[in-house]
């Protein structure tokens, strides 16, 4: 058709356009469905309509410049999902097959998803309430998850009726378990601070220990386990003013069915941080020294974006990626790492420090988030739980760390899925392995067979006084033994929900004890009742394998002689389960190490791994395994008290162990 504006020339005509470009002309051909050359093992399935009161699928990602079958179903994959389809050209949505019928999806002619790809012209993303669909191939599936029945499931049981609403719990190297309370949970003259002997759990009335020395807060304080010889719990920081410069110490004395007297010690005027910290973390270093990182100021007050020492050694040293990444990087983790540097998870960040200057030597590659959200974050208070994987003599391998659990500022979406690294090996990154349901605010709890369970927590919000609702009641077994996303094991349920301020340590019987939840909710109510979840290898009933030992203070490299009187040596193991104190999803002090061992008979000789880095001085619970099954363990001290915290506070308001 002749132009308007000058009739000499050409303008298209009906349903025609004139083109001109500056330089070369990229022409596309007529957008179609994709259906070949799809990433990985992803099928075409048609045209799906949503249904009429919700989505499908619920993880949306607005891609409004890259959206297309490539880019949306490689994310989904990437994170476990088996269903997605685009929407709108922009859209991308990532679910399970299930969810079509779940939420009334329906099958539509091809010819209804008819809008171009934002980032991919060639292909169609669906149109309005319409999605491209696509299903990855059920013949190799993106993860294998085992659904355990009977006594395979392990079992939760009621153990003890409770006096404390608990904030953190410790097993001492007495054989009993110290509670302290956030100030105010429990009665009004409570004394913040209870042991429980788990011998005498059938009695209520002896179960129960009354402590007392609590002088300030311990609301949301770090918390570890000396490596000196009396195996001292210690308290960092705190809510408030004075608390938030809090060290509080408790020997452990006398030993299950026997009483004990001592009480937690604690005088701010003389020993203290030098900055107040609420929500800090506590690491014992490879030279026996105390790591304290991070914190704010109290009561959701400034950051503290800083680090020190405990005893001290010189002034704080600030650090810009605790300051940058505030309030999100609460209650980091931390590990030594078996090359000496120090690894750091917070936010969705972690880093390598170098141990005698703290200064950073590497960072670590993002960690991933939701498969819509890749900013959601780990630590409190988007909280999700981490653990060290197993180190096992000649200690050749390269450690792993697992973070499991999380969630998103904002819509405070649950993350579903466990990320792991080699945090040593530079070209490694982060693997993603999708877990059996959303999960914030969980507890995860190292066993002695190497193997990790995932318990409490909530399936939306964040952590907080009633900022989560729908609590995760079932458990789940991490096995890093098995191949990569055929890791978890669907294990039992509780009745009880374990909600914000929830924990989770191994007693020394190997059962663990879950407690606490202090959600401040009208929904979900404090929490006294304590329970047990009892792993398959006790609800097996087979035989539990027993041992005596007479020397329990191991110098690094020695070598120590236990003499079996129950079970199996012609394959037994060994397990060294660091001593934990579990607070927020942080369980300080975790490590799980299975030295050497030959046996002959029943005698078994273990050798104590080689140095401080493999094995940062400490206590540890060892167990022996018969296949399987674990023992009970028994105490013992690895590394000695380099540190000299044995002769530390020098303060008349401490008794000290020595050296």
């Amino acid at each position: 058709m002749n132009c308007g504006g000058n009739p000499s020339q050409k303008c298209g005509a009906g349903s025609r356009m004139s083109v001109y470009a500056l330089g070369d002309l990229t022409i596309y051909p007529v957008p179609e469905i994709q259906k070949t050359d799809l990433p990985g093992k992803w099928e075409y399935k048609g045209c799906l309509a949503e249904g009429s009161t919700k989505k499908i699928w619920k993880y949306q990602s607005i891609l409004t410049k890259t959206n297309s079958p490539t880019e949306c179903l490689s994310r989904c994959s990437r994170f476990g999902f088996m269903a997605g389809g685009m929407e709108y050209g922009i859209e991308c949505y990532c679910g399970d097959v299930v969810d079509i019928e779940t939420n009334g999806g329906a099958a539509r002619p091809e010819s209804e998803c008819k809008t171009t790809c934002s980032g991919d012209p060639r292909y169609l993303c669906g149109s309005g309430a319409r999605l491209t669909w696509y299903e990855w191939s059920l013949t190799d599936p993106l993860y294998k998850w085992t659904y355990a029945s009977g006594n395979a499931a392990g079992s939760y049981k009621f153990f003890v009726p409770g006096v404390v609403v608990p904030l953190m719990t410790n097993v001492g190297v007495n054989g009993k378990i110290t509670f302290v309370e956030k100030a105010g949970t429990g009665p009004p003259n409570s004394t913040g601070a209870f042991e429980l002997d788990p011998s005498l759990a059938g009695d209520f009335s002896k179960a129960w220990r009354t402590m007392r020395g609590l002088k300030t807060d311990v609301f949301c304080s770090a918390g570890l386990t000396l490596p000196d010889k009396a195996g001292r719990q210690i308290t960092i920081g705190g809510w408030s003013g004075t608390s938030t410069f809090g060290v509080r110490l408790y020997t452990p004395d006398g030993s299950p069915g026997t009483t004990s007297i001592n009480d937690w010690q604690e005088n701010a005027a003389e020993v203290r941080l030098q900055k107040g910290r609420w929500y800090p973390s506590g690491m014992i270093m490879s030279n026996g020294s105390m790591l304290i990182v991070g914190g704010e100021e109290g009561s959701n007050g400034d950051p503290v974006p800083s680090v020190e020492i405990l005893p001290r050694t010189g002034p704080v040293i600030e650090m810009d990626w605790l300051l940058r990444t505030d309030p999100n990087n609460l209650y980091p983790f931390l590990y030594v790492l078996p090359g000496g540097g120090i690894f750091v998870g917070y936010y969705n960040e972690a880093r390598i420090l170098d141990p005698a200057t703290l200064d950073t030597v590497r960072t670590l590659p993002q960690i991933p988030g939701n498969v819509n959200n890749p900013g959601a974050g780990r630590t409190y208070p988007l909280e999700g739980a981490a653990m060290m994987m197993p180190q096992k003599a000649p200690y050749t391998e390269p450690v792993t760390i697992l973070i499991c659990g999380g969630s998103t500022t904002g819509a405070a979406t649950a993350t579903d899925n466990c990320v792991s690294i080699e945090p040593e090996n530079p070209s490694s990154n982060w693997t993603i392995e999708r877990m059996p349901s959303q999960r914030v605010m969980p507890c995860i709890t190292a066993l002695p067979d190497g193997t990790y369970l995932i318990a409490n927590g909530a399936k939306q919000g964040v952590a907080g006084f009633g900022l989560a609702n729908t609590p995760n009641l079932n458990a789940v077994l991490y096995d890093p033994s098995k191949p990569v996303n055929e890791r978890m094991t669907v294990m039992a349920n509780t009745t009880i929900a374990r909600m914000y301020h929830s924990e989770a340590v191994l007693m020394q019987d190997g059962r663990v004890l879950i407690s606490g939840s202090d959600p401040q909710s009208a929904n979900y109510p404090q929490e006294y009742r304590v329970e047990v979840f009892e792993p398959a290898y006790v609800t097996s009933g087979l035989p539990r394998p027993s041992f005596t030992i007479a020397d329990n203070d191991w110098a690094y490299g020695s070598e120590h002689t236990i003499t079996v009187t129950a079970g199996n040596t012609a394959n037994m193991r060994a397990s060294l389960m660091g001593a934990v104190s579990s607070t927020h999803g942080n369980s300080m002090g975790q490590r799980t190490i299975f030295p050497a061992i030959s046996c002959a008979g029943n005698s078994c000789t273990i050798t104590a791994p080689p140095d401080s880095k493999v094995c940062p001085p400490g206590w540890f619970q060892l167990f022996i395994l018969d296949g399987v099954t674990p023992s009970s363990s028994t105490w013992v001290r690895v590394g000695g008290d380099p540190a000299k915290l044995g002769n530390w506070p020098q303060s008349k308001s401490f008794t000290l162990p020595g050296i």
